[in-house]
């Protein structure tokens, strides 16, 4: 007996930690550290609205009701990515 071929993972993108530092974000078998410094889009977010994080065509993060989009790289190489955040 033979079995199925796998289908692709359907989890893509998991909240591991909300701590009082930053998110802890699990994504295609990485794990990446996202300090509210670096992303106060989430200081004071609900846990819900982090929650509620899609990850679209394998290497980007969108947060619909924060509004907030990521690219992966951006997560790895930060410093490649100049535009900041002004409140």
């Amino acid at each position: 007996m033979k079995s199925k071929k796998r289908g692709e993972s359907t989890s893509g993108v998991e909240i591991s930690n909300i701590s009082k530092n930053g998110v802890w974000l699990y994504v295609n078998g990485k794990e990446y550290f996202l300090t509210y410094r670096d992303f106060p889009w989430f200081k004071n977010a609900r846990v819900a609205e982090i929650h509620d994080v899609k990850l679209l065509h394998k290497h980007h993060l969108y947060w619909k009701t924060l509004d907030v989009d990521l690219e992966l790289g951006s997560l790895e190489h930060l410093e490649q990515y100049p535009l900041k955040y002004a409140a």
